[in-house]
């Protein structure tokens, strides 16, 4: 029998608007039904409390520009700390696995931070990840990420780990936002092939998620012999979802948490709040705790005809085919203030939808055969005249990549206002401002 943690937070006081689909009444209606139908009394369930994030742990992971101060981060840093809670009671043995129903959501959150995009600003899986690797030196995991939208900012994040495999299952970024997940994105020059993106037809359904699962998603999570798996768990691939346009049933997701067996699942998005949510969160719940979820049918039934068949599995097995076909083209840059070695350079606009602002990013990973290698990135925010930069030294870093990762450092606190390091080999972080360094807490 498994032993399954949960947490609830609906984040009260956290809203972008009354009627926005992103508000509390998302988890409000799980967890009444969660109750009313006795869920919580089976005997392997085992409910926490909320946690709050330290904000030492959020900078180990993600930069937030121009500073924290200028963010309001009370509600995020819960979201995170609830992640944590469970992630601290798989850890020790208390739970089997465990669901952290929490809002806001975070994977549209990515490495550099300068506002809400997405619904997210801290990004709640990446963070806990790096937490649990940290603390428990945990080496390998696998995140498995079923939002229908494609979860750029955690790829964005490990990027360039070759330690943690994102794999993301999302309705085609050409016809939703954020507008990327192609098959061609698979990872940076150290860690090539540790991510997989599958970007579906609008209308498929239960069928083509589980052929999908069964086919390719599990194989590559088998071969890469991760010691956790992390569930992004969005529900807007269900059938009522008002931003999406997919046809997973409550069902489907109950058995996609089946086959993914994942230790830990976050929520994301899903946005059918009375018709859809309640429904789904307690399938994936059933399932996580062991139970039989056949019995969770919606009210509503679907309004179009799912895709399937013989179509999406030739769909399915054309596209893993091009994403086999895909090979590197690094563009290598020597400027002067990089360190010795070959370091690929790369371009980035992000847009933040809830702001209506950009983010230019210029992008440089020194090439390692020994580690994940060092990462500067050149952050600007154009409308507001303003720029940081960050220089991340990985986890396992070699000491030819942790002497580049000081190097850079020292060259950039001379030339830029803001400066952020993670060192992530040593669990240390530091931030310079004009030059001289200062507590990034305000204490």
């Amino acid at each position: 029998m498994n032993k399954t943690g949960i947490i609830f937070f609906p984040a009260f006081d956290w809203s972008l608007g009354e009627f926005h689909p992103e508000r509390e009444e998302r988890l409000l209606y799980t967890q009444e039904q969660i109750f009313e139908e006795g869920i919580m009394d089976l005997p392997q369930v085992r409910q926490y409390s909320p946690g709050v994030a330290d904000l030492f742990d959020v900078l180990r992971t993600q930069a937030i520009y121009p500073d924290l101060q200028q963010h309001n981060l009370d509600a995020h840093l819960i979201a995170v700390g609830s992640s944590l809670v469970l992630g601290n009671a798989l850890m020790k043995k208390e739970i089997t696995n465990g669901f952290a129903l929490v809002r806001p959501p975070g994977h549209h959150s990515g490495a550099t931070v300068w506002g809400n995009r997405g619904f997210c600003t801290l990004n709640n899986e990446a963070i806990l990840i790096n937490v649990l690797r940290t603390k428990y030196g945990i080496k390998k995991i696998a995140v498995i990420d079923t939002d229908v939208h494609h979860g750029d900012g955690t790829q964005d994040i490990f990027y360039h780990d070759p330690n943690v495999l994102y794999i993301s299952i999302h309705q085609d970024g050409r016809t939703i936002f954020p507008g990327t997940g192609f098959t061609e994105e698979k990872g940076g020059p150290n860690a090539w092939g540790s991510v997989l993106n599958i970007p579906l037809l609008p209308g498929v359904g239960d069928e083509g998620f589980l052929y999908a699962l069964e086919n390719w998603i599990m194989p590559a999570v088998e071969a890469f012999k991760p010691d956790l798996i992390i569930n992004s768990a969005g529900q807007d691939n269900h059938f009522t979802d008002p931003l999406a346009s997919m046809n997973v049933t409550a069902r489907g997701y109950g058995k996609i948490t089946e086959m993914i067996k994942p230790d830990l699942a976050v929520l994301e998005g899903g946005y059918a709040i009375e018709g859809a949510l309640p429904y789904i969160n307690m399938a994936i719940f059933l399932a996580l705790a062991g139970e039989d979820y056949s019995g969770v049918v919606e009210s509503q039934k679907p309004k179009h005809t799912e895709i399937g068949g013989d179509t999406i599995r030739s769909f399915l097995t054309d596209l893993k085919r091009t994403n086999e076909a895909v090979r590197p083209s690094w563009v290598f840059r020597k400027e002067q203030f990089l360190p010795a070695g070959d370091w690929a350079y790369s371009e980035k606009s992000i847009y933040y939808d809830t702001d209506g602002f950009k983010e230019n990013r210029r992008e440089y990973i020194r090439k390692c055969s020994h580690c994940g290698g060092t990462v500067l990135m050149i952050s600007r925010k154009p409308s507001a005249f303003q720029k940081a930069v960050l220089v991340r030294i990985p986890f396992e870093a070699c000491p030819n990549c942790e002497q580049a990762g000081y190097d850079l450092a020292e060259t950039f606190q001379k030339l830029e206002k803001t400066v952020l390091l993670q060192n992530q080999l040593r669990d240390q972080v530091h931030l310079w401002t004009d030059g001289r360094e200062v507590n990034p807490f305000g204490g």
